[in-house]
């Protein structure tokens, strides 16, 4: 009698990328977030977050997280926007939050500079067109180079797919143009290449993604799922802002929020926090606590001071944590789970 193999099994995973600058701006951001990575070793191919035992951390490429993830023996992973959308497959990956904040690109065809009349893609068409073969282009994105090249009518297109550094591939002559992701565009200007300017394919930057199967299937991946998502959410919304104390004379609290209403920044977020100042012998003094965004800083003490604000503190705010956070319930939402669902996580 034959035995099946069987693929099921009972732990929790998260892939992170396993090189280059991007895995450690991963290893920084989860860090920031209250998710440090423990990983004694750094030869080691597993590591954990002391604060989720449940889940074990693996490291891969970029594009083998995406694949993993697809696949199912990886339940969440942190990847690039542009490779999701490349091997994504058939919606078996559900993105949980589509922008981290940080390893920021584009993915943009691109030509080399001497071509000075290929300024966009209505040009490529027309050269496309003048010459006696298949326009080449090299690329890591056929998928996305392809349905960009078929939008913009440029039907004759022969796609190298190419590893490493495509940069070279024109001055070679394997490659007319190439379809490749720019940050600064330094490489571009050193290479004498430059983007067509309607050329973008897409923006990406990384992404937190997930198996929809397990999400649905598995009560404590989407347990794992939920955690995730309140410490990085509340994390990245607290990034842009500043927790800001200052003591203030005043007839009540409702009489000095009544002040505060006549300003434009220091309303809070939901209202300011306004307490008795108990040890002062004159009962008339009040702590004021509001957030409000760090860009307007500078404007916010301004406008306390003016309604008499003074002794203010300043500090920062690691976490804005919220009843349910939107992206919880998407993605109970996207998986066919309600609100008795999350109010049972």
């Amino acid at each position: 009698m034959e035995v099946a193999l069987t693929t099921q099994r009972n732990d929790i995973r998260l892939s992170l990328p396993s090189k280059g600058r991007l895995a450690q701006e991963t290893m920084d951001f989860l860090a920031a977030a209250g998710l440090h990575i423990k990983k004694p070793n750094p030869r080691q191919l597993t590591a954990s977050i002391p604060i989720l035992p449940s889940l074990t951390v693996l490291f891969q490429r970029p594009g083998d997280i995406v694949v993993s993830v697809r696949d199912g023996s990886v339940d969440f992973g942190i990847t690039g926007w542009d490779i999701l959308q490349e091997r994504g497959g058939n919606g078996a990956v559900l993105p949980l939050l589509p922008q981290l904040g940080y390893g920021q690109c584009s993915l943009n065809v691109i030509v080399p500079e001497a071509h000075t009349s290929l300024k966009n893609m209505a040009n490529l068409v027309e050269w496309s067109e003048s010459l006696k073969r298949p326009l080449r282009a090299a690329t890591k994105f056929p998928s996305l180079a392809s349905r960009f090249f078929k939008q913009h009518a440029l039907a004759d297109v022969r796609l190298i797919e190419a590893e490493g550094a495509l940069e070279a591939a024109p001055a070679i002559g394997y490659a007319d143009i190439i379809v490749d992701l720019v940050s600064t565009g330094t490489t571009l200007r050193d290479n004498r290449l430059r983007m067509l300017d309607d050329g973008q394919v897409l923006e990406s930057e990384t992404c937190l993604i997930a198996n929809r199967k397990a999400l649905r299937d598995r009560p404590e991946v989407l347990e794992i799922g939920r955690l995730l998502l309140e410490f990085i959410e509340g994390h990245l919304r607290a990034k842009g802002n500043v927790s800001v104390f200052a003591n203030m004379r005043g007839e009540s609290p409702a009489a000095i929020a009544a002040r505060m209403y006549t300003q434009d920044v220091i309303g809070g977020l939901e209202g300011p926090t306004i307490s008795p100042v108990v040890n002062r012998l004159d009962g008339n003094w009040y702590a004021v606590h509001i957030i409000v965004r760090r860009d307007k800083l500078a404007r916010a003490i301004s406008e306390l001071r003016a309604i008499g604000g003074s002794g203010v503190v300043v500090t920062r705010v690691d976490y804005i944590f919220e009843d349910q956070p939107d992206a919880v319930k998407a993605m109970l939402a996207a998986i066919g789970k309600g609100d008795a669902d999350a109010q049972a996580l």
